[in-house]
């Protein structure tokens, strides 16, 4: 099981990291006795992996959803789902994490409504939410509404969380996911730190204070196949990004110029390491070391500086992946490595990420039936004894505030609180945002 090093959120540089068991699959009931028992055994920190039609905002009954309820990670419909996950668990004590992007804010109000069920208010909670939907378009597919209205529903979590959850970190930009699609280390760093470019305007946008916002956010990186070429990567990304901060935004505060940048070895990789770069300028490091290092950051560096360059032009991170400028650069990398590697040994692009439905190359993996047949019968139960008006009431003041200016996730907390399910939230606000088609204009 894929043991995470972590900043908790509210620490700060200097104080212990700690660690998070990232863990998640089968039942909402099933999930919770791991959650138990590693609370049992001292662990302070959980991570929470969600299934793919709960990532894609669809109830597990729905038919798109067959073959895939519960399989790489836990299924949660309702309110309901996320009483049974949580029961039990201390959640005034808890750091929680919840890995989820385009669902995100849904996830976390149902984690803020059961704590509140235990008497425990939003101020008191310690936890974080990954809520990078921008990485979806590019790495992995697993995508709900079109990118603009997507980013929109991503800094209303930024203004909810400054305003009702202070100690929840709300944002983790995932680069790691965009080296797993065939990102090089230029690439890499280009697209990851341009999507944090992008959330960064539009917290400000939304009226945010750079300085208030910036330190909560943190950068995962891919490891690499050397201790230089990772101390390269985290060395480049930082390097950037505090320039970035401080020129084009006027940040002053040292978390707001040097947030976490971690490395984590991904899913091809042996071990799936601890996150945490290992750093040249570490004790014991040969200085030809550190100075190959040096090379290494100029190169990626004006490798990277040039992609961002070219984001810009095409109107920044959200325009570019509307015209799939990045998902382009990534297949042409992807080509180029094929090539070089000859005909022994092909490399294809891991763009198109998770689809539901989907086939696999030795078939499709389905869930146990029992787990889909427990899930609808959990949501018949649930759709004959909730109060449909008052459902239908709260789900037409979400697209309200869609389709306004307002902060969804207000509306959103009524409809999860009357018993409205995930897929009915992201149903409704489809009918006003749309969907994602994938490709976009060229």
């Amino acid at each position: 099981m894929p043991v995470e090093p972590r900043r908790g959120p509210g620490d700060r540089p200097g104080r212990p990291s700690t660690t998070r068991r990232y863990t998640g699959s089968g039942t909402a009931r099933e999930s919770n006795a791991r959650y138990r028992q590693l609370v049992a055994d001292g662990a302070t920190d959980l991570s929470v992996a969600f299934d793919l039609p709960t990532l894609t905002g669809h109830d597990s009954d729905a038919p798109v959803a067959s073959g895939e309820v519960g399989r790489a990670g836990v299924a949660i419909d309702s309110l309901d789902d996320m009483r049974v996950l949580l029961a039990g668990i201390p959640l005034d004590r808890v750091c929680t994490s919840l890995t989820a992007d385009a669902p995100a804010s849904l996830l976390l109000l149902l984690h803020q409504l059961v704590a509140e069920e235990h008497g425990i208010g939003a101020g008191l909670l310690r936890g974080a939410v990954r809520n990078d939907v921008l990485q979806e378009y590019v790495a992995r597919g697993a995508c709900i509404f079109p990118p603009k209205p997507a980013l929109r529903l991503a800094t209303d979590v930024f203004t909810y969380c400054g305003a009702e959850m202070p100690r929840w970190d709300t944002l983790v930009v995932s680069g790691h996911l965009m080296a797993e699609a065939g990102a090089s280390p230029a690439q890499e760093i280009a697209f990851t730190l341009a999507d944090g470019i992008a959330y960064v305007r539009a917290a400000l946008a939304a009226g945010l204070d750079v300085d208030a916002f910036a330190p909560r956010l943190s950068f995962v990186l891919m490891t690499r196949t050397t201790v230089h070429e990772e101390a390269a990567g985290l060395r480049t990304a930082r390097r950037i990004w505090a320039r970035v901060m401080r020129e084009e935004f006027g940040a002053r505060a040292p978390g707001s110029l040097m947030p976490p940048f971690r490395a984590r070895a991904g899913a091809g990789q042996h071990g799936d390491g601890p996150l945490g770069g290992r750093c040249p300028e570490e004790p014991g490091t040969p200085l030809s070391g550190a100075r190959a290092a040096g090379r290494t950051v100029d190169g990626i560096e004006e490798a990277a500086v040039a992609l961002m360059r070219k984001i810009e032009d095409l109107g920044g991170a959200v325009a570019a992946i509307e015209h799939g400028y990045q998902r382009d650069e990534l297949g042409d990398h992807a080509c180029r490595v094929s090539r070089e590697a000859g005909p022994r040994k092909r490399v294809a692009a891991g763009v198109d990420g998770p689809r539901l439905g989907g086939a696999e190359p030795h078939g499709p993996v389905r869930a146990a039936p029992p787990i889909e047949t427990g899930q609808a019968e959990r949501l018949a139960k649930l759709r004959a004894w909730r109060n449909q008006d008052r459902v239908d009431r709260h789900l037409a003041g979400v697209q309200k505030a869609a389709a306004g200016d307002d902060n969804v996730l207000y509306p959103m907390k009524e409809a999860l609180s009357a018993g409205a399910t995930v897929g009915e939230v992201c149903d409704a606000l489809r009918e006003i945002w749309g969907t994602y088609a994938p490709g976009g204009p060229r």
